[in-house]
C-alpha cells in the first residue's frame, strides 16, 4: 500500500471515522430501539442512534457494569498493561441520553417485538440491534470445557481468564514451554493469537529467556503472517515454533489434568497451555433464532438487518459480514451503518449505500507495531467486499525501526479514539 494511502487511512482512524457513509445530522425519527450488548458494536449503535435522532427512545441492555475490551488485553497477559487500562465506563453512553438497563437478555420474541431479561423484565421495541459478541464453542474441541478452561485458559473474553493466564505465565519456570492452540476461521480478532504469542515472547525475552513457545494452528495461514514471522525471527530467534494445519498443527483433543494437547504433530505437554477454542455467535443470537447452520448471523450487507427476523439488526462479531474481520473496528463501523439504516427506515427513506472501514493494529512489543487496514464496499449481489487498492498491511521492510515504533504509537492512539467514539 502506498505511503499516502496509509497516511490517509491512519488519519481516518485517528479521527474516529470508522465508517464513511453517515451524515450525522440530528433528525426526529419516532419510535424505540433496544440494543443488546454494550461492546464496540452495541454502544456505538446506541450513541449514534441517539445522536442522529434525540427524540428516539434508545435502550441499551448490558449485564456488566463496565466493559473490558479485548484490544490491549494481550498486553495485560504479557504484563505491559493493567485491567484498568482496558476497562471502559458506560457513563458516556448514559450521558448521551441512552437508557441503560442492567441485566441479561435471555429471549427475543420477534413477532411481539419484545426482549425478556433474566429477571423477567420485558422490553418492547420498534427495532432491535443485537451485538452480543461471541460464544466459545468448548464442545467443538474434545476434552475442552468451561471447567478445563480453569486449567488451560482461553483468555479470549477479557476478564478473570486474562488474569489467570497472566498468573500462570508468571509462575512458569524459565525454560518452560508455553503452548498456544489457535482455532480455524472464523473467530474473533484474527491476528489476536499471534499478537499474544509476540507479547508473551517479549516478556519471556526479558524475564524467562530460556522458555519456548509452540503454536499449534488449525489453519495454514494467518493474518499478517509475514510481518509476525519476520518479527519473531528478528526479535525472538529460536523461541517460537509455529505448526500449520497441513503439517499436523490442528489440535484433535486436550487433556487438562495431564496438561497435554494432541494433534497430528503428536502429543505435547506444556507448562502453560492457552487453548483458544472454536467460536460462534453470542447465546442470545442463537436463542432468538438469528443464526444459520454455521453458527453465525446472516445479515443484509447494506443495512445489517437480519435475514432471519424482521426489524432486527445484527452487528459485530456475531454477524456474517463478508470480507470484514471480526474486530472492534469492524463492529464500530457496522453499528454506524445499522444505525443509519434504522433512522432511514423509521423516516420512510431508503438506506444509503455504505462504505465500511477496518483497521487492526498488533504489537510485537510495546515499541513495535504492525497493522492491516481495508475499506469495503457493500452491494446487494456481492455482499461486503474489499475496495480495490484501498488497503494493505505495514511495509514488510521499513527503512528503520522508527516506522515500527510509530505504528505502536498509532495503536495506542487508535484505541483511545475508538474508545471515545464508542463509549464517549
Amino acid at each position: 500500500m502506498k505511503a499516502t494511502r496509509r497516511a490517509a487511512l491512519r488519519g481516518a482512524a485517528a479521527a474516529g471515522l470508522a465508517t464513511l457513509a453517515m451524515p450525522w445530522i440530528a433528525r426526529a425519527a419516532a419510535g424505540s430501539v433496544v440494543v443488546i450488548g454494550a461492546g464496540f458494536g452495541g454502544a456505538t449503535a446506541a450513541r449514534y442512534l441517539k445522536a442522529a435522532s434525540p427524540a428516539l427512545d434508545v435502550t441499551l441492555i448490558e449485564r456488566e457494569t463496565s466493559i473490558l475490551t479485548c484490544p490491549f488485553s494481550n498486553g495485560v497477559i504479557a504484563g505491559y498493561n493493567t485491567m484498568a487500562d482496558i476497562t471502559r465506563s458506560l457513563d458516556g453512553v448514559r450521558a448521551a441520553g441512552v437508557r441503560i438497563v442492567a441485566g441479561e437478555a435471555m429471549a427475543v420474541d420477534t413477532a411481539a417485538r419484545s426482549v425478556r431479561l433474566a429477571d423477567g423484565t420485558q422490553l418492547t421495541y420498534d427495532r432491535l440491534v443485537v451485538s452480543p459478541g461471541i460464544e466459545l464453542n468448548h464442545e467443538a474441541l474434545p476434552g475442552y470445557s468451561a471447567a478445563a478452561a480453569e486449567i488451560l485458559p482461553h483468555a479470549w473474553k477479557a476478564g478473570p481468564q486474562t488474569l489467570l493466564l497472566r498468573s500462570q505465565l508468571e509462575a512458569m519456570p524459565d525454560g518452560g514451554t508455553f503452548i498456544v492452540v489457535a482455532p480455524a476461521n472464523p473467530f474473533r480478532c484474527p491476528p489476536g493469537p499471534y499478537e499474544r504469542v509476540s507479547l508473551v515472547a517479549s516478556y519471556f525475552k526479558a524475564r524467562k529467556p530460556k522458555s519456548k513457545i509452540l503454536v499449534l494452528d488449525a489453519k495454514d495461514a494467518f493474518s499478517k503472517q509475514g510481518l509476525f514471522q519476520a518479527a519473531w525471527e528478528s526479535e525472538f530467534p529460536g523461541m517460537i515454533t509455529w505448526i500449520s494445519a497441513k503439517d499436523g498443527g490442528k489440535v484433535e483433543k486436550v487433556d487438562a489434568q495431564a496438561r497435554t494437547v494432541t494433534s497430528g504433530f503428536g502429543t505435547e505437554k506444556g507448562d502453560v497451555i492457552n487453548v483458544i477454542p472454536p467460536q460462534r455467535a453470542g447465546a442470545i443470537a442463537v436463542a432468538a433464532g438469528l443464526t444459520a447452520e454455521n453458527g453465525w448471523c446472516p445479515v443484509d450487507p447494506i443495512t445489517f438487518a437480519s435475514t432471519k427476523a424482521q426489524n432486527v439488526h445484527v452487528v459485530g462479531d456475531s454477524s456474517v459480514a463478508g470480507a470484514m474481520p471480526k474486530s472492534g473496528s469492524s463492529a464500530n463501523a457496522q453499528a454506524k451503518v445499522a444505525a443509519a439504516a434504522i433512522i432511514a427506515n423509521l423516516e420512510g427513506r431508503p438506506p444509503a449505500m455504505p462504505a465500511l472501514f477496518n483497521i487492526c493494529y498488533s504489537l510485537v512489543n510495546p515499541n513495535y507495531g504492525i497493522s492491516v487496514a481495508d475499506v469495503y464496499q457493500a452491494t446487494p449481489d456481492k455482499g461486503i467486499v474489499p475496495t480495490p487498492n484501498a488497503g494493505g498491511v505495514s511495509v514488510a521492510r521499513p527503512t528503520g525501526q522508527n516506522e515500527r515504533t510509530l505504528e505502536a504509537l498509532y495503536a495506542v492512539a487508535w484505541y483511545r479514539n475508538i474508545s471515545a467514539d464508542t463509549w464517549g
